[in-house]
Order: structure tokens, then C-alpha cells, then sequence
């Protein structure tokens, strides 16, 4: 089956009338929670935003400590939850916040059960960088996470697997440190 191009699909819609565009649209919200999730974020506002971002956080967090039994660590359903967050609500600061809450778990994992592997810590300092990253580009986001950012740094202190001295690098590259000094 050949995917129809974005401009071959406009065409196709401009010949749709406005009855039959709604029921497509309607017949597609049926058939994909990502549609779902993303039209009501669309019409639905800061509250499906905030519905959205509290049910990626539990599925975050039941990856690491959940309701019952033990945490899988499926990194990448984790992961995955907070890439499928960001490209549904397009919300920065709360994309931002999953990816940080996300390294903290890890790191409370870690101190909780002991050491992991190579693989856990290297995608915990991945995503620890692109918060860092954010905080650079943005000032007011510094601001928003500067504490829980050094939070981090203060318990990832005497794991093993160079993940503190990972952590410790990022953190000490933030432009906005100098500011601060």
C-alpha cells in the first residue's frame, strides 16, 4: 500500500464538503487515541493538556515504581510516552518536566535497588542532557527546574557507571550558572 503525500491528501480533502470533512474527521477520532488525545488538546484547552500530561507522568512512573509489583524499566515505553506527550500538546515546560521527573525516578531507582547496566544510566544521561539543553536555549525555563537540576546532581551522588560525573558535566556546561556566580 502507497501512503498518499501531505499535498496529494489536501487535494483529495478540498474535494470533501463540509458534512463529509466532519464525518472523516469524526470516523478518524473513533480509530486513534493519538487523534484523540490530540484533537481534544486542539479544542479542549489547558485542561486536556494537563488530563494528558498526569496520565504520561503515571505511565512514567509505573515504569519505575508501580501501584503494585515491581518496575519494569521498559526505558523506551517511558520514553515514548513523553516523545507521544510533547507531539501531542506541543507544551515545552511540561515536556521538559516529564523528561527531568524521568531522570529522577532512575536515579531513585538506582538508589533504591543499587546499580543497573551501561544502557540504563547512558539513556537517563541522554535525557538528563536534553533538559540541559532546553535550560540553555530558554532562561526562564533555568528558572523553572534549577533546583530540581541540582536536585539530581545531590542524589546521583556515589552511583556507579560514571552516571554522576555524567550528570555533574551537563550540569556544570548550563550558560546560566555563570550568570548566577
Amino acid at each position: 500500500m502507497t501512503l498518499l503525500k501531505v499535498t496529494e491528501l489536501k487535494k483529495e480533502l478540498k474535494e470533501l464538503n463540509e458534512k463529509e470533512l466532519i464525518q472523516l474527521i469524526a470516523e478518524l477520532y473513533k480509530m486513534n487515541k493519538d487523534v484523540q488525545h490530540y484533537l481534544s488538546n486542539k479544542f479542549g484547552g489547558e485542561a486536556a493538556i494537563v488530563d494528558l500530561y498526569e496520565k504520561t507522568k503515571k505511565k512514567i512512573k509505573d515504569e519505575f515504581f508501580p501501584d503494585r509489583g515491581d518496575g519494569k524499566l521498559r526505558l523506551g515505553e517511558a520514553k515514548k510516552a513523553i516523545t507521544n506527550f510533547k507531539k501531542l500538546s506541543s507544551d515545552t515546560v511540561r515536556t521538559i518536566d516529564l523528561m527531568l521527573y524521568y531522570v529522577e525516578l532512575g536515579t531513585e531507582f538506582t538508589n533504591t535497588y543499587g546499580d543497573i547496566d551501561d544502557r540504563f544510566y547512558d539513556s537517563m544521561n541522554s535525557t538528563y542532557d536534553k533538559v540541559i539543553e532546553e535550560c540553555n536555549k530558554n532562561e526562564e525555563h533555568y528558572k523553572i527546574f534549577k533546583d530540581r537540576l541540582y536536585d539530581v546532581i545531590e542524589d546521583s551522588s556515589g552511583i556507579g557507571w560514571g552516571y554522576h560525573e555524567a550528570l555533574c558535566e551537563s550540569y556544570y556546561a548550563l550558560d546560566w550558572l555563570e550568570d548566577e556566580e
